[in-house]
């Protein structure tokens, strides 16, 4: 299968290189052409425009920042949908909206093709080594089609039903990591206030029942300083403002999410909404006058896990 991928940011360009890795022939386009000097140097071609990069491929990829960025990418005069042949996969990596992915889907079914929203979840560097879960929304023949494609990028492949399940699921699944790391951010600047030594606070919280991947992954960045997770606030406040436009659909009236979105406002107007995630420790360090450091921690987080063939989660129904 030839793939197409649109949109080499810090997920895509990983997502794009675990294919190149495992010896897809690859086509890659991005409104940055540096961005794809590695992939291109690795052996993938470009392609300048959407069009063109979907008349080459049976499956095109888009992993954009934003639902407006993906309908652009799709439906522009040399957007992907003018270039699909017939019979060929659209798949939208991106976390987007529900109600977008099941409209542009419409547009890839009337051109006989076949869509699936598969999104990503578990972090850059779990993206960078092809560990990453993906969650895939479409039909079962389709998703039997695109599983190997899936199972080069990530390790953990759960088919989640219809096209725009997968999206459903992301942005809960995004909600739930976001107020994770609020939560864990009050934690670690009250347990300091507290005289707590943080080194073993985080310990404390590693092995206990309040440890979670975010505060495995997040928080030790938060430690060092360097507050790096390759995630920004923009990015977290159209996550948790999609989850809420899911809940107003539904009438869920939530109580915790509409608090996160306000902390995660007040977070942009403050430091820009280019700032890091973690950052967001910055709201109640400068309210308490402190710095939530300590040695050890690492500035970046890696991987250390081996790359090992994905596989398909069964949902167990008994």
């Amino acid at each position: 299968m030839k793939v197409g991928f649109i949109g080499l940011g810090n997920v895509g360009s990983k997502l794009a290189g675990s294919l190149r890795r495992n010896k897809y022939d690859l086509i890659v386009h991005d409104l940055d052409k540096s961005a794809a000097e590695p992939l291109l140097a690795a052996g993938a071609s470009w392609a300048e425009t959407p069009k063109a990069l979907a008349e080459n491929v049976d499956l095109a990829i888009t992993c954009l920042p934003s639902p407006a960025a993906s309908a652009s990418v799709i439906e522009r005069t040399d957007g992907v949908l003018a270039g699909l042949r017939r019979g060929s996969i659209w798949a939208e990596m991106s976390t987007t909206d529900e109600a977008e992915v099941k409209r542009l889907g419409a547009l890839i079914s009337d051109a006989g093709c076949a869509p699936v929203d598969c999104p990503v979840s578990g972090g850059c560097h779990r993206a960078a080594t092809g560990n990453i879960s993906i969650f895939a929304g479409c039909d079962r023949a389709t998703f039997d089609r695109i599983l190997p494609v899936l199972t080069a990028m990530g390790r953990r492949i759960l088919h989640t039903g219809p096209l725009g399940s997968a999206s459903v699921l992301k942005v809960v699944t995004n909600y739930l990591a976001t107020a994770n790391l609020v939560s864990l951010a009050e934690a670690l600047v009250t347990a300091e206030r507290a005289g707590m030594d943080l080194t073993t606070t985080y310990e404390a919280i590693r092995i206990s029942s309040g440890n979670s991947f975010v505060h495995e992954t997040e928080s030790q960045v938060i430690l060092n300083g360097s507050r790096d997770i390759n995630f920004t606030m923009d990015l977290v406040s159209k996550d948790i403002g999609l989850f809420q436009t899911i809940a107003d659909r539904t009438g869920v009236p939530l109580e915790l999410n509409p608090v996160l979105i306000d902390i995660f406002k007040d977070g942009e107007a403050r430091y820009g909404p280019r700032e890091s995630s973690p950052n967001i420790i910055r709201r109640l360090e400068e309210a308490v006058s402190a710095q939530i450091r300590a040695p050890g921690f690492p500035a970046e987080i890696f991987d250390d896990e081996p790359e090992e063939p994905g596989f398909e989660v069964n949902v167990r129904r008994d």
